[in-house]
């Protein structure tokens, strides 16, 4: 078994976006020469995600009003950790859309299904950030 490691660098202007990085990972596969195992890709910020879904920019915008709405950045001071800080709504709306993902890989490509795809999901941007990608296999 091999294994292979890479991180991906995100410095998103705003402070909300979700980002394909389908083709990133895809790319780490090719690079890894693995063929047949296991690829996991992950947030390496409690302010960041990683997940699957469409790539439809209708489902994006939907993400944010409804994330939003449960989880509302304004005003900063419902939240208790944001004494010195502005960012509670984004550790919680990380909590939501997950930290990871893992996704077969099968004859060197992502196994996913029709329509997914894998998206770097930024709630505290403006500022340099990181995801892991982690390949196993043969």
């Amino acid at each position: 078994m091999r294994s292979y490691r890479k991180e991906l660098w995100f410095n998103v202007p705003t402070r909300r976006a979700f980002i394909n990085i389908t083709s990133e990972v895809q790319q780490c596969i090719d690079d890894s020469g693995i063929k047949e195992g296991l690829v996991l890709c992950n947030a390496m910020h409690i302010t960041a995600s990683v997940f699957i879904n469409d790539d439809e920019s209708g489902l994006h915008h939907d993400y944010d009003v409804w994330l939003e709405k449960l989880a509302p950045h304004e005003p900063v001071s419902q939240y208790r950790h944001n004494v010195g800080e502005d960012n509670a709504d984004a550790h919680m709306k990380r909590q939501i859309m997950g930290r990871e993902v893992v996704v077969a890989v099968t004859d060197g490509k992502l196994d996913l299904g029709t329509w997914e795809r894998i998206f770097y999901g930024e709630f505290d941007g403006r500022r340099k950030k990181r995801a892991l990608v982690k390949i196993i296999g043969d």
